[in-house]
């Protein structure tokens, strides 16, 4: 016998900015919030400055794989990020991202994500710049 229960383990992002290359980073700095809580605990130290690419033009889809990267870096390296300087042209997105190594010392963290969902998954430019939804699945 089995039984099928409902069960609400998402958080959403809401992002908006004057230019797309703001709304990427903002939605970056969303991302760290939801994982550490408090960004103003993580250090952005240059030499741990990471350089990231994603290939592509269409805005939504940058942002998933832009995201999902974050992510698999926090996941596999245990890197926390603060601030993120984005360009975007047409070969993809171009970042340099800021912060340090996961410290269980110093860095509280509030949430563990398990995955980037597709589920409500939006960038649309408005007439005053660009607004994102993204879910992750906490």
């Amino acid at each position: 016998m089995h039984e099928i229960v409902e069960h609400t383990a998402d958080l959403g992002l809401r992002v908006t900015a004057p230019t797309l290359e703001l709304l990427m980073a903002d939605a970056a700095c969303g991302l760290f919030e939801v994982i550490a809580g408090d960004l103003s605990q993580i250090q952005p130290q240059s030499d741990r400055a990471e350089r990231f690419h994603v290939a592509g033009t269409d805005p939504m889809w940058l942002l998933f794989d832009w995201i999902s990267e974050l992510h698999a870096a926090f996941e596999l390296r245990r890197m926390l990020f603060c601030s993120f300087d984005v360009t975007i042209d047409a070969a993809g997105l171009h970042a340099t991202a800021y912060g340090e190594p996961y410290d269980p010392v110093r860095h509280l963290l509030a949430h563990e994500i398990k995955a980037i969902t597709q589920h409500e998954l939006s960038v649309v430019e408005t007439a005053v710049g660009w607004e994102a939804t993204l879910i992750v699945d906490i």
